[in-house]
């Protein structure tokens, strides 16, 4: 049965209604580019690093790894969590303990030390997505999930975007470990922010009646009522949650490689240094930027042009899936800014791809859900970006090539895909 349009209210909205619900937008902007931030600091620092500490391609997976295991095993009870403790509560914790964790980067000495850091920060970063799903899920109907997902998502992309300008600046006038230090310091103004603006749409007092509205627009939840949780032996049932988990199965460990090995990638196929890469990685995060917004902008026009919500999310998804294939010929050109465009490519169809699977789980789950699947689903896509990283570290030191590497981010969206439709043809709401 395929889902009707939404037409409960009209298509133009009114300018009258406010627009409270963007500052909470922004605030999830904001929080997603200081965990990129955090979380490429060390990707950024590892050339100098690696010298610095003798570190081989395999101890340096083992440290990416211990970030993967730990974000992955964070996600068995953070989504959980934070719909017990509520979206205000729940996200505050986490940013507490990965910007704490992130700084603690700047005390450690050896590669089990970085990588206690960096299991500590994968257990607090755990809590962003969900987090940030779950306030879209309560601050927008249905029609603009998708673009406000792709708008706080690119704030990633502005993460990695922005660190290459500041890490070399902060390395190489106060060291590498000031670079740790200043970019989790960041953490604790949001959690001010946060705390100061931030409270559930019936709960905020400078919410006008007319937005109230407006947000709750939608058919109420029929399925599930607003205070009930959903326990993991349900979900694991239900093969709407298992869509969203294998479609960040075979994708989320592309975006690790592109987050954690794109440095190197510049360093060892164009010979860049520290300061050289910081156009490339531009260009880079750039096309990722675009490509989160205008990923989630297609999905919400075509359902605003009538389309079901299940032909306007599945579209959106094969143009991303198909956008990424050209990444198997980047290492293999000879030209550097071929390779470099071609990545940027593959990373913005990723990042619009990341906004339109996260919508998924608002699209067929209740909101009081919506943590929770989503944190079902990146658990997934963490495991799988573990394995992988192992393999990248092993692939890397016995042959030095990108190749297969590439040919495997190029297909892994198409058959993500594959699954998606099998398992949700028509994106039905989950019957709990």
């Amino acid at each position: 049965m395929t889902a009707p349009p939404l037409q409960t209210v009209p298509e133009t909205i009114p300018s009258k209604i406010g627009g409270r619900r963007w500052l909470v937008c922004g605030l999830l902007f904001f929080a997603a580019t200081v965990n990129y931030m955090d979380r490429q600091v060390i990707a950024l620092l590892k050339p100098t690093l690696q010298v610095h500490f003798g570190w081989s391609e395999v101890g340096y997976s083992n440290i990416v790894t211990a970030f993967q295991f730990a974000y992955g095993a964070g996600l068995l009870f953070i989504g959980k969590l934070i719909d017990r403790l509520g979206t205000r509560k729940g996200f505050s914790l986490a940013v507490f303990v990965w910007s704490a964790a992130a700084m603690a980067h700047a005390a450690a000495g050896s590669i089990f030390q970085f990588a206690v850091a960096r299991f500590s920060l994968g257990i607090g970063e755990a809590g962003s997505f969900p987090a940030s799903v779950k306030a879209v899920a309560e601050w927008f109907p249905k029609r603009e999930r998708a673009l406000t997902t792709g708008i706080f998502n690119s704030g990633a992309n502005v993460g990695a975007l922005v660190t290459p300008l500041v890490v070399p600046w902060l390395t190489l006038r106060f060291g590498w470990r000031m670079a740790f230090i200043a970019t989790g310091a960041l953490g604790f103004v949001w959690i001010l922010c946060w705390l100061f603006f931030y409270y559930p749409p019936q709960g905020d007092k400078k919410l006008s009646a007319a937005e109230l509205v407006f947000i709750q627009s939608d058919p109420p939840d029929q399925t599930l009522t607003s205070q009930m949780a959903v326990p993991w032996r349900t979900l694991l049932r239900l093969s709407q949650a298992w869509a969203i988990a294998l479609g960040k199965f075979f994708t989320d460990p592309i975006w690790w490689v592109y987050l954690f090995w794109m440095p190197d990638f510049l360093s060892r196929n164009l010979g860049l240094n520290l300061s050289g890469m910081r156009l490339p990685l531009f260009v880079i995060y750039s096309g990722a930027c675009v490509g989160s917004i205008g990923g989630g902008w297609l999905s919400s026009a075509l359902l605003k042009r009538g389309w079901t919500l299940n032909s306007s999310r599945k579209t959106a998804l094969l143009v991303c899936a198909l956008a990424v294939t050209p990444i198997v010929l980047a290492a293999r050109t000879n030209h550097a800014w071929t390779a470099v465009f071609l990545i940027a490519i593959a990373a913005g169809a990723h990042q619009g791809w990341s906004a339109n699977i996260y919508t998924l789980a608002s699209d067929m789950f209740p909101r009081s859900a919506v943590a929770s699947v989503v944190g079902f689903a990146t658990m997934a896509g963490s495991f799988s970006g573990m394995f992988v990283a192992k393999a990248v570290g092993y692939i890397l030191q016995r042959t030095g090539s990108y190749v297969p590497i590439f040919v495997m981010a190029g297909l892994a969206y198409l058959i993500a895909f594959g699954f998606i439709q099998l398992l949700a043809p028509r994106l039905k709401p989950a019957q709990i």
